[in-house]
């Protein structure tokens, strides 16, 4: 089964480069007294009677490397956004160039999601274009709602906080029903959001629609964060399988990949929330 936030075709972590799945966890195998069930990258040891043990560590992934490639891919997007809103003053070219390179991300984004194994250099472009994308839209938010992004951030910061402990704690258990029912709303909110789009491009909607700056925009700018965290959570299980089933150490690209992609979607949609309720007040 494969994972996915925005981008909607992203893969999860696998055996034999295919998908562990939501409903099977590693430690189940064990607990039956067969680790080799579900850990295929688990080594026999001929001839002994003691319980086979876990895989080795050189060439695995581990949280260390899940942590170093999300922060060089954080940093990037963060990099590129400074640079933008440094050195483009808010005007129609830079926005044209921020629609530019929004499509070269998602282009960069979608090419990798189709490929077999990670690219590092493919998932740092997509960094870094998000990153001037995002930095000429803080920008713009900024000029209008002064301290926006920085509310954004925050916010985002918060989400992400609240949604790892609450999966930490084990409130929440992603299995191959809840990622089904939350891919199946995700994908219903893409439709409406293209046809609510299609609707203001044609006019038939000039206030924005559902996503205006009314109570039915921050309704839906709510959604979508509650969305964003489902993808986290996505994330946070493929993330502990890779560990778990032994990932090879370039399968934490992906990872960085996917945490950025669910963050970014977070931020835009706080950023959209914040002014909503600043421009209410």
């Amino acid at each position: 089964m494969r994972s996915s936030n925005p981008v909607f075709s992203r893969r999860g972590f696998g055996r034999d480069n295919g998908y562990a799945g939501f409903d099977t966890a590693p430690q189940a195998g064990y607990a039956q007294g067969n680790p080799y069930a579900q850990n295929p990258y688990a080594q026999t040891t001929v001839g002994q009677g003691a319980p086979p043990q876990a895989p080795p560590a050189a060439g695995r992934m581990t949280m260390d490397d899940v942590i170093v490639r999300s922060a060089t891919t954080l940093g990037v997007v963060v990099l590129g956004a400074a640079l933008a809103w440094a050195l483009l003053p808010v005007s129609t070219t830079s926005f044209g160039l921020a629609f530019g390179s929004a499509i070269v991300a998602m282009v960069l984004g979608l090419v990798q999601s189709f490929k077999r194994k990670p690219s590092p250099a493919l998932i740092l472009g997509y960094a870094a274009f998000e990153g001037v994308f995002l930095g000429v839209i803080s920008e713009m938010y900024n000029s209008r709602w002064s301290g926006a992004p920085f509310q954004a951030v925050l916010g985002t910061m918060a989400v992400s906080a609240a949604t790892l402990l609450v999966y930490k704690a084990g409130w929440i258990r992603v299995t191959a029903r809840y990622a089904r029912i939350g891919m199946a709303i995700a994908l219903a909110f893409v439709l409406a959001m293209v046809v609510n789009l299609l609707l203001v491009a044609f006019g038939v909607a000039p206030d924005g629609g559902l996503r205006g700056m009314g109570p039915l925009g921050a309704i839906v700018g709510v959604i979508a964060i509650i969305l964003g965290a489902f993808f986290l959570t996505l994330d946070f299980k493929q993330i502990e399988d890779g560990i778990a089933y032994g990932a090879p150490r370039e399968e934490s690209w992906l990872a960085a990949f996917g945490l950025t992609v669910s963050l970014v979607w977070i931020y835009l949609e706080m950023l959209r929330l914040v002014a909503i309720f600043s421009n209410n007040d």
